[in-house]
């Protein structure tokens, strides 16, 4: 968090459950002294400084106890900062991901997240099931005493089942796929040796924009990617196709979808499972990057220089110019990450 606070003019993080915050201000707007933090509304943060006032918009039942703002030690002649202590009437739920909205008995429309094109339309399903998690499989031995029943088996949905992935949906074919989807063969890169033992992999993509969405795992089985796929739920029976948009998104809209849907997954399987240690897997089973889950109850919001950069780091709201001082918190989770292919990890994981 301090290298964004360091692009942005004013930038503050909240923790919802320490009932604190920290302000960071950057010098060329005004030195400490000329600074005032006050809360004239409910739920609201105004910072008056030598430049302006910036208003920062946070969600239900969280306020500022104005007489406990203090400046903090860590302040330098390039930033100010200041520590704020919070009242958290109502802790806000962080947004359900794909996964926890799916429902039984509740028409939907799949979209491509690419170019908002329908790839299914008005699905309802009789069952939404989890399937279970991780290497469930290799722990069978441990709680029956017969030889494995799953052994070399699938778990797959019947027609009219959803069956939820951590990352991903099972549903059974329609004939309708045919018009919205294209298929295409992808072998995994192995070494010779297992090369033989490698079975294809049959990609689906969207029809319109060729944008990969998910798998083929039986003629009658598809998988789709949560990362790759909008799901709307059908109101009276009719989903309006006609307001949405059928256009490729920007790169800034994408990278905030994805943001969004792994931090709801990450909140949801943590949640449910009490883990914290998390790593994103090529469809092969490769590890690519290490997650710790480090908090989940922080707000976030900023105020980027005049001329905003495209590489912004939080890209959790639009990026505004410096008229427009306002700005509404969001919800973000903090993690810290490694990646696989740094060669000091290697060395300690051999």
């Amino acid at each position: 968090m301090e290298e964004t606070a360091k692009q942005d003019l004013v930038f503050l993080e909240l923790r919802q459950k320490l009932q604190s915050g920290l302000l960071f201000i950057r010098g060329d707007i005004g030195d400490g002294a000329d600074v005032k933090i006050e809360s004239k509304r409910a739920s609201t943060l105004n910072i008056q400084t030598a430049d302006g006032t910036y208003q920062v918009n946070l969600t239900p039942g969280v306020n500022l106890v104005e007489t406990a703002c203090q400046k903090s030690p860590g302040s330098t002649d390039h930033e100010s900062h200041f520590r704020l202590r919070l009242r958290v009437e109502q802790q806000s739920e962080a947004p359900c991901s794909v996964i926890g909205r799916l429902q039984a008995n509740v028409t939907y429309s799949f979209l491509c997240q690419s170019c908002g094109s329908v790839v299914l339309q008005d699905r309802a399903f009789g069952r939404v099931l989890p399937l279970p998690n991780g290497n469930w499989n290799a722990l069978v031995d441990d709680w029956c005493c017969h030889p494995d029943p799953f052994a070399n088996r699938k778990l797959l949905p019947r027609d009219g089942d959803c069956l939820l992935g951590d990352t991903f949906i099972l549903l059974a074919r329609d004939s309708s796929c045919e018009q919205t989807l294209t298929r295409e063969g992808n072998t995994p890169q192995k070494a010779p040796a297992e090369q033989k033992r490698v079975s294809k992999r049959v990609m689906l993509s969207c029809r319109s924009c060729s944008a990969v969405l998910g798998e083929e795992l039986t003629a009658e089985v598809l998988k789709f990617y949560i990362t790759e796929i909008l799901v709307k739920p059908c109101e009276d029976g009719g989903c309006d196709i006609s307001q949405l948009s059928l256009e490729s998104k920007s790169d800034s809209k994408r990278q905030r979808f994805l943001e969004q849907t792994i931090a709801s997954r990450l909140v949801e399987l943590s949640s449910a499972q009490s883990i914290f240690r998390f790593s994103i897997q090529t469809p092969d089973g490769k590890a690519v990057i290490l997650l710790w889950l480090l908090n989940t109850d922080t707000l976030v919001a900023s105020f980027p220089a005049a001329a905003a950069r495209d590489d912004s780091f939080i890209s959790a709201g639009d990026v505004h110019p410096i008229e427009h001082q306002s700005c509404q918190a969001v919800q973000a989770v903090k993690v810290l990450y490694v990646l696989c292919s740094d060669s000091k990890l290697k060395d300690r994981l051999k």
